[in-house]
């Protein structure tokens, strides 16, 4: 198969990006993306099996914001109070079955969303004001393009990924990748699936992949930040890792375990006191950082150890009955530096019980999860680097301060958190402020989903969040919220194959961030044409 593409494209897609400053990157990007959504189906849509979906939403609430579940784990679709959204997409998937294969996809959304106040210090002034904010009216969604060859793949572009552990329908979120934030551009490479390990006879199996990114949201910092105290960090990159083990899948009882890690690097940092600049720091993003942030080490400029990292210890046991169904319980532990992955952090992370039925019914499935994030390995952090002239030479790696850092921005993409939503992320700070404030959480949560009979389809999801505020700075006044999503969907393939409509009403009550009422209704349209 042979493509002829039109030389002033060639310019576009092959235009040299290292030459380019944010903003410019950004529109080149842009260019580049329409020009493979233009050329490539035309050029070989006939000649492979596509899938074509367009869809178009409605949501209206009476809060700032969309409520918890609705907004949670959506690859950062819904973030308002009231949307109108159309969103167009097409791909074509790889083979499995097949030694070599590749696949492509290419998803675009436009609307109208309502807008947030945000608070801002004006240092000229020295005064506070408020300014509006809402999400961009037509932006990419994904864009890439992927290869495989035997268990091993790669992958370029921008590209949605759920937890890799987790039930993703039912589950609160995945502590390190939810699928919570929009995706990343990124290249990512390893193993596609769970591969045999050599001389094991099929008793332990490994997956494991690792992805490089640049983040692409250094306007939208530099939109929400109020300009008085704190950081913001532009122009990040971002290294994603995971290594995961398990045990033979045929068994009735098999265990998957491993670890999950991202590394935050690179980017200009500006530190702001009072509304006035203070320091600066260029952090360096050379071959030498890539290949610290795989195994992390001093030091890249930072006086310690390079980049933000965090990641999780992930086990999970499942067990299947005679019957088909399965009982799965799970855990995650979240770790921020030495002390975390030393389990020195007591009882913090996600605890679950899942269950899967063999077939549709009236519950296809269900979980229950608690979240713990107050120990964070003691409230004492101290760093003699960060103490010049101390005679104390030891370190106390306490106060973890989960999804927050120093030298960097916190573990969010366009304001979401990439981990769990459940701790509120900077988005809900209208008061300008970048990081998260009340990491220091307990919750529980539950899911359940099911089949009604008559193409109906349910899910129910519900859960309890109290937040204390993070190791460092505690509040006031601890905040929380009850939440509780009804979803239904009809597939009425009897009428209109491909046909799908999509209702949820959710209530909201508390402060993360405050009391919600809003209901989100679809209308999906899906065509497979194969070969």
């Amino acid at each position: 198969m042979v493509l002829s593409v039109p030389n002033e494209i060639k310019k576009i897609l092959f235009y040299n990006l290292e030459s380019c400053d944010d903003m410019n990157f950004r529109r080149r990007f842009r260019q580049s993306a329409v020009a493979f959504a233009l050329v490539l189906p035309f050029a070989i849509s006939a000649e492979l099996p596509m899938n074509y979906e367009g869809e178009f939403s409605v949501g209206a609430g009476s809060g700032d914001f969309a409520p918890f579940y609705i907004s949670s784990l959506r690859h950062g679709r819904f973030t308002q109070a009231d949307n109108v959204q159309a969103e167009a997409r097409l791909w074509h998937d790889m083979d499995y079955d097949r030694r070599f294969s590749f696949g492509f996809g290419f998803d675009v959304i436009g609307g109208y969303s309502s807008a947030v106040s945000y608070e801002r210090y004006d240092r000229e002034s020295n005064s506070w004001f408020y300014h509006s904010e809402r999400p961009s009216m037509l932006r990419i969604q994904q864009l890439y393009g992927e290869i495989k060859y035997r268990g091993v793949f790669v992958e370029a572009g921008m590209k949605e990924h759920d937890s890799p552990i987790l039930p993703q329908s039912l589950t609160s979120g995945d502590l390190v990748e939810s699928g919570n934030a929009r995706p990343i551009p990124q290249i990512r490479a390893g193993f596609w699936d769970f591969q045999n390990i050599p001389f094991t006879n099929g008793w332990m199996q490994i997956s494991g992949e690792v992805a490089f990114g640049k983040m692409m949201d250094s306007s939208w910092w530099r939109d929400h930040y109020n300009y008085y105290s704190y950081h913001i960090c532009e122009n990040e990159l971002y290294n994603y890792k995971r290594c995961y083990f398990r045990t033979k899948p045929t068994e009735r009882l098999s265990v998957t375990f491993g670890m999950q890690a991202v590394a935050v690097f690179g980017g200009t940092n500006r530190y702001y006191r009072r509304g006035e600049l203070i320091l600066e720091d260029k952090y360096p993003a050379g071959i030498k950082e890539f290949f610290m942030m795989l195994l992390p080490s001093k030091d890249g400029g930072e006086g310690f150890v390079s980049g933000n990292h965090l990641g999780t210890w992930d086990i999970k046991a499942r067990y299947a009955f005679a019957n088909g169904s399965e009982l799965s319980a799970y855990c995650s532990w979240l770790w921020e530096d030495g002390s975390g992955i030393g389990k020195l952090n007591g009882w913090d992370g996600l605890w679950g019980l899942g269950y899967k039925a063999k077939s549709k019914g009236l519950v296809s499935g269900a979980v229950v999860e608690y979240l713990d994030f107050t120990n964070q390995s003691g409230p004492i952090h101290f760093a003699p680097v960060d103490n010049p002239g101390t005679t104390v030479p030891d370190h106390v790696s306490g106060a973890d301060d989960y999804y927050n850092n120093a030298s960097h921005n916190s573990y969010a993409y366009y304001g979401q958190s990439l981990g769990t939503p459940a701790i509120m992320a900077p988005i809900y700070n209208r008061d300008g402020y970048p990081g998260f404030i009340a990491n220091s959480l307990r919750g529980f949560h539950i899911g359940v989903e099911g089949e009604l009979g008559g193409d109906i389809s349910y899910r129910l999801k519900g859960g309890y969040r109290k937040a204390w505020g993070t190791s460092k700075a505690m509040l006031k006044t601890p905040i929380h919220e009850t939440a509780v999503m009804l979803e239904a969907n009809w597939h009425p393939a009897t009428l209109v194959k491909g046909l799908s409509l999509n209702m949820q009403v959710e209530l909201d009550r508390g402060t993360m961030p405050g009391n919600a009422f809003g209901a989100l209704v679809g209308i999906k349209y899906k065509i497979s044409r194969q070969k």
